[in-house]
């Protein structure tokens, strides 16, 4: 193998594959169909395989192709590190964007402010996606993971995005039964709708209030981890939720639910990780100042109890 070609050569190659068509491809780039069957010829030639089947109109990537095309999709990203990071980080936010967090977090508040995001910065392409897992940066190349919670990865660059925390509350028709806790004890009594969450104890209530930090076994019939299931489970009536304020504030405001030991909440700040500092790399920099502005501030994504 003689791998002797130009990284446009790479670039033409990943353009005709998404498009399939030589003609289409030489028409984006203002050449011609000639031209681009050639660079990717050589292309051919130095990496020793070949990289589509051809028909007469139409051009399908072979094996060998989807795994080149694979790679020229890290090596491009890898290009636009590089260049970021020599500039020290002052290039325009550009180039690929992946982004991971939570699936409810991502739909309530990551999504809308990211859409915005996008308008703002036209040379950004953002991928975001929602899983209910702790993410491998750097095997899944992702540039920022926001989550509830402190960044605890000794090899990742921690963001403060936003101050949260969890509240306890229930529905009316559980408190005209059952009546409130008088304390952060009297919870142990109670039915409690626990949500099994990947980083803390199963039914275990940690809270801060005025008597410092304190915590508490609770149980209940209904358990999830699903924390949109749990909150349903409140709403019908069937217990007390630990859920963070901002996912709760539109029940709270209706009446919904209730505030029950409002002095005792669990802190659930929003972090935000990356494999990079932010004056290495533009595109890591603005998304993270943009979801501290929209998310910390008074706007219409702030987080709020």
């Amino acid at each position: 193998m003689n791998l002797d070609f130009q990284l446009d050569d790479l670039r033409v190659f990943c353009l005709a594959a998404r498009k399939a068509s030589f003609a289409a491809t030489a028409t984006e780039l203002g050449t011609s169909p000639a031209y681009v069957s050639k660079r990717i010829a050589i292309l051919e030639k130095a990496l020793g395989v070949a990289l589509f089947h051809r028909a007469a109109r139409r051009v399908t990537v072979t094996d060998d192709g989807e795994r080149v095309y694979a790679s020229a999709q890290q090596i491009f990203q890898g290009v636009d590190h590089l260049g970021e990071t020599v500039a020290g980080g002052r290039l325009a936010p550009r180039g690929t964007l992946r982004v991971t967090t939570s699936f409810r977090l991502g739909r309530k508040h990551i999504g809308p402010v990211l859409s915005q995001l996008a308008e703002r910065y036209p040379a950004l392409d953002i991928t975001l996606d929602a899983v209910d897992r702790r993410v491998d940066l750097v095997g899944e190349n992702v540039d920022l993971d926001v989550r509830v919670g402190e960044v605890d990865e000794p090899h990742l660059v921690a963001h403060r995005i936003a101050a949260s925390q969890r509240v306890l509350c229930a529905a009316p028709s559980y408190l005209l039964r059952r009546g409130a806790p008088v304390g952060v004890a009297d919870l142990a009594r109670h039915d409690c709708l626990v949500l099994r969450d990947r980083n803390q104890a199963f039914g275990v209530w940690r809270l801060t209030g005025p008597a410092g930090a304190e915590k508490v076994k609770v149980t209940g019939r209904l358990s999830s981890n699903n924390a949109e299931i749990v909150r349903g489970w409140g709403l019908d009536g069937h217990g007390i939720v630990l859920q963070a304020g901002w996912d709760l504030h539109a029940d709270l405001a209706a009446g919904r639910l209730v505030r029950v030991l409002p002095a005792w909440t669990q802190p659930a700040d929003i972090w935000a990780a990356s494999t990079v500092r932010l004056s290495h790399s533009a595109k890591v920099r603005a998304c993270v100042q943009f979801l501290q502005e929209q998310l910390g501030g008074d706007g219409p994504w702030a987080l709020r109890a």
